[in-house]
């Protein structure tokens, strides 16, 4: 009677890196050094996002700026600027398995250097790498529409946010030309760190650099309206009532508002902090 063998199981390579862009970089050139990348279950994993299991051994590779330097370079001579943007983007969805998904996306430019890698939506790591830069670039944008900075008794005008992907390094040039006058930050609460701009160190009419903050009091976080200047007491005050005057309230379409205004964004915007018909805003017409 014949004996049938039962294929054995292929162990996952998994490749872990630091959580960051130099390390996922780091992690592209370990696997190019140790001939891995034809592996046919290579995972690159984001520490963050690591769960060990029974079934695999992890490699932990970490961060070495000089090498990733060499990827970076490699990159951008293949895929040029517009496409070193996509990886970036990618990158900063922060979505589960993206390591893996660029990691593929990169072998597939490499493999082939002559072919617009980036155009061929059959490939399904190009593709779902395509959808994920659309939904950050709306991100990008809504965060710059919405974002509310607040005046503080420390002339500083500062904003928090909880963006579904990681946008602030994308979303702080578009308010650095924007606010060259005045000092300004924006906190990503949900990831704990911000970008400050300190207008005094601007030279000669140019900008002056973003500063990345991670120290800010729980006060400023939980509680902003204790360091509201007057100035902030008396816009508030005004903008809640104009908002709340403004509506028509037959012409009210509660779908389309959430729709151009999604509701995730309205605990940080001033006009949403109040009732629309609270007593002390209403006016009669």
């Amino acid at each position: 009677m014949p004996l049938h063998s039962t294929p054995a199981l292929t162990t996952p390579t998994v490749i872990v890196y630091e959580s960051s862009f130099e390390g996922w970089l780091s992690a592209v050139f370990y696997v190019y050094e140790h001939k891995l990348q034809n592996q046919p279950y290579l995972q690159l994993i984001d520490s963050n996002d690591y769960q060990p299991s029974l079934i695999d051994t992890a490699t932990y590779v970490a961060v070495d700026e000089n090498k990733a330097q060499r990827v970076l370079t490699k990159l951008n001579t293949l895929l040029g600027r517009s496409g070193m943007r996509q990886i970036l983007w990618g990158f900063l969805s922060e979505k589960a398995e993206i390591g893996s998904i660029l990691f593929k996306v990169v072998k597939y430019a490499l493999d082939y250097p002559n072919r617009q890698v980036l155009q061929d939506l059959g490939n399904l790591s190009v593709l779902e790498l395509s959808q994920t830069v659309k939904s950050v670039g709306r991100e990008k944008h809504r965060m710059e529409a919405f974002v509310r900075f607040e005046h503080t008794t420390e002339d500083i005008y500062f904003a928090r946010v909880e963006p579904d992907f990681n946008v602030l390094p994308l979303i702080g040039e578009h308010f650095r030309q924007r606010y060259q006058d005045q000092q300004w930050a924006i906190y990503d609460i949900k990831r704990g760190y911000g970008i400050f701009y300190d207008q005094s160190k601007a030279v000669n009419n140019k900008p002056a650099e973003l500063q990345t903050i991670v120290d800010v009091a729980d006060e400023v976080l939980l509680n902003p309206s204790s360091l509201h200047s007057e100035q902030e007491k008396q816009y508030q005050k005004f903008w809640q009532g104009y908002f709340a005057n403004v509506n028509i309230k037959e012409r009210k379409n509660p779908r389309l508002h959430r729709q151009y205004l999604p509701q995730r964004y309205w605990k940080y915007l001033t006009e949403k902090q109040v009732l629309p018909n609270a007593e002390h805003l209403s006016q009669s017409r």
